[in-house]
């Protein structure tokens, strides 16, 4: 069975959550996305000025690459 709660109020849905756990009840939060009446213009800049604090916690992506294929013959290379 699912069921589908949408509230505003932030309180009112963290007492369900609670509630939820109490009883085993499982939980899937979805995303929700922007409604048309959101500035895109707003959204775009957000996007494209994100910054992240912290450092990937999967490394270098070359060097790991680097790192995987090192002992693989190409057949061009010769």
């Amino acid at each position: 069975m699912e069921i589908i709660l949408k509230s505003h109020s932030e309180t009112s849905l963290a007492k369900i959550i609670a509630l939820a756990k109490k009883l085993n009840v499982t939980i899937e939060e979805t995303i929700k996305f922007p409604d048309d009446n959101i500035d895109k213009e707003e959204l775009k800049k957000r996007i494209l000025n994100f910054k992240f604090t912290e450092p990937s916690s999967f490394g270098d992506p070359v060097e790991w690459q680097n790192k995987m294929r090192e002992d693989n013959e190409l057949p061009f290379s010769k």
